[in-house]
């Protein structure tokens, strides 16, 4: 009889924003409207990027990836959600969960990592500006991509693994996406371990990258009030400013969907918080680099005027 119970669920179902019935119209507006500026945005400046050869630097190279991997992150989450929304919800495979909770897992914590290594990229341009350009040199700047990408893989496996070998009773979904725990809870035996062990990939994953960016800035300010000009001072703050932003929203809300007791929020508050950073976090990179960033709005100008001549 055992056999049989763990054998029946071959497919999930999202519940999605069911407590939200009336407003899934306007839910559905919102979001799309993010998810299509996130796109846009994202894509801009991939292609601004790489078509303009004064922003070829460590800095942007690294913005690039992150926007590429934002981009591919909102496809594997958003049009699911939008077209749970409009009421077109299909169920999803074990497959395609694991799927989608794999690409999900690599490419968060690859934004994690990347963000580490803006930081530290930030802090060799300004703590150690003659030797940049040897220090950030292509080979490292690969390296440091690589490593980020690797540990979002390795991470992800060890996840997904540990998750759908687990005996499944229930199909639906607490969510609008397969993310760890609310297909852990879908399982028909005691999952402890399992919480543990996502846990502690949390507290890794997330602390670790934020630990070494507030080492970076710990460094990086006080190499700037060291400097004797308040031009300078601001000149060095402005080139951070837009990282800073960036990494505060980012870590802020990953610490707080992934590093409090589980039992603390309802699920309404929880997919408040996912929705964050499913769909406003990405959004937030295109806006704050071309809105706040003189060297990128220059650069596409200079990208539609080549594009008009």
């Amino acid at each position: 009889m055992k056999n049989e119970n763990h054998t029946v669920v071959s497919e999930f179902t999202f519940q999605g924003f069911t407590s939200f019935h009336e407003h899934q119209l306007t839910l559905f507006i919102v979001f799309f409207s993010l998810y299509t500026l996130t796109l846009a945005g994202n894509v801009i400046i991939v292609t601004v990027i790489s078509a303009d050869h004064h922003l070829h630097t460590p800095m942007y190279f690294f913005l690039s990836m992150l926007s590429a991997s934002e981009t591919v992150y909102t496809l594997i989450i958003i049009p699911k959600m939008l077209c749970n929304l409009v009421g077109l919800s299909q169920p999803i495979s074990l497959a395609g969960c694991a799927t989608q909770m794999f690409f999900f897992i690599t490419l968060a914590i690859n934004n994690c990592f990347l963000l580490a290594a803006m930081g530290y990229d930030r802090y060799v341009a300004i703590c150690n500006p003659l030797r940049y350009t040897i220090m950030m040199n292509k080979r490292v700047c690969i390296q440091l991509v690589w490593g980020a990408c690797s540990i979002g893989l390795i991470v992800a496996m060890t996840q997904v693994s540990a998750v759908f070998r687990l005996p499944f009773c229930t199909t639906k979904v607490a969510h609008f996406f397969c993310d760890i725990r609310p297909v852990m809870k879908l399982s028909c035996i005691d999952t402890t371990v399992n919480e543990i062990l996502t846990l502690i990939i949390s507290v890794l994953v997330i602390l670790v990258p934020m630990g070494l960016v507030f080492i970076s800035y710990i460094l990086i300010i006080s190499t700037i009030l060291k400097i004797a000009s308040a031009e300078g001072r601001k000149k060095a703050f402005a080139t951070c400013a837009s990282h800073l932003t960036v990494v505060i929203v980012h870590y802020g809300c990953a610490s707080i969907a992934y590093l409090k007791p589980k039992s603390e929020n309802t699920m309404d508050q929880d997919q408040l918080i996912s929705v964050t950073y499913t769909v406003i976090t990405p959004l937030l990179n295109p806006v704050v680099y071309t809105l706040r960033n003189k060297e990128v709005k220059d650069a596409l100008l200079r990208v539609i005027g080549r594009k008009l001549s």
